[in-house]
């Protein structure tokens, strides 16, 4: 192995966000360790891997970390969706979508730690549903934002060896994500048809989101910085709507997500 050559470890490498990601830096002339539930498409040096089974995890950051001797790179990019009514949602999915989102990240950040040398990086993929409310998204924007705090408190602990950890926060991109989102259409009188209004206005805009690869390219640019952010928000629009937030009571938030996002038809009501 070059000395030139870094190891880079990335989750759900097989498509959308992490395949682009993993072009860029095997371009570059890296090292990449693709890790997938599957490899339809044959990508190179890949290991089978869910992230939610700590104990395979574990044997595959062993098996990395001795074949090469160090892990320069982590970038925990694999995830799912889920959308319905959080009441009627069952708990066992409710814990599923936090093993993959969040504890799939703890996982595989904290099996990668002992073979990351001083100078070593975390990369996080949260999303901007970390940042806002989204009725009928609960779930995962709850794992997202878990996710975002795991970064910044671990960054912390990790800082005075050598190892950066920061999360990026894209914004609405047009992957096979929403295709695949884990959908519950189950309702009640309680909730009306306010679940598919809310997701066909949420949906209806795929063609207009951004491309993956413009989140693949800063998450390639972030690999080679000597510091990287706490946190980085991919979106001109979100970016905005959190630096106004961030003067704005909650209430006024929560307001404004009820009003577009609460999946009222015309002449519905809402609280104001």
């Amino acid at each position: 192995m070059k000395k030139t050559e870094r190891v880079v470890v990335i989750t759900g490498a097989t498509s959308g966000i992490g395949l682009e990601t993993a072009n860029l830096y095997k371009q570059n002339g890296d090292i990449v360790c693709s890790l997938s539930l599957d490899n339809n498409i044959g990508v190179d040096n890949f290991y089978q891997c869910d992230v939610s089974d700590d104990a395979r995890v574990k044997q595959v950051m062993d098996e990395i970390g001795q074949k090469y001797g160090r892990i320069d790179i982590l970038i925990n990019n694999a995830g799912y969706g889920l959308s319905g009514v959080t009441e009627l949602i069952s708990s066992e999915r409710a814990h599923a979508i936090f093993n993959v989102n969040t504890f799939g990240v703890l996982s595989c950040t904290n099996h990668a730690l002992k073979y990351m040398p001083k100078g070593s990086k975390v990369i996080n993929v949260a999303s901007a549903c970390a940042l806002f409310p989204v009725p009928f998204r609960t779930l995962y924007c709850a794992s997202k934002a878990a996710t975002a705090m795991l970064t910044y408190s671990q960054r912390l602990e990790c800082r005075d060896f050598g190892v950066e950890i920061g999360c990026v926060c894209p914004g609405d991109t047009k992957t096979n994500f929403t295709k695949n989102r884990e959908k519950h259409f189950d309702t009640c009188d309680r909730y009306g048809d306010r679940p598919n209004v809310a997701a066909e206005r949420i949906d209806k805009n795929n063609d207009k989101r951004m491309s993956p690869t413009i989140i693949a390219k800063r998450l390639f640019r972030m690999g080679n910085k000597k510091h990287i952010k706490a946190m980085t928000i991919i979106s001109a629009k979100y970016k905005v709507l959190y630096f106004v937030n961030r003067f704005l009571p909650m209430g006024v938030l929560l307001h404004f997500d009820e009003k577009f996002m609460g999946g009222f038809t015309k002449g519905g009501k809402y609280r104001k």
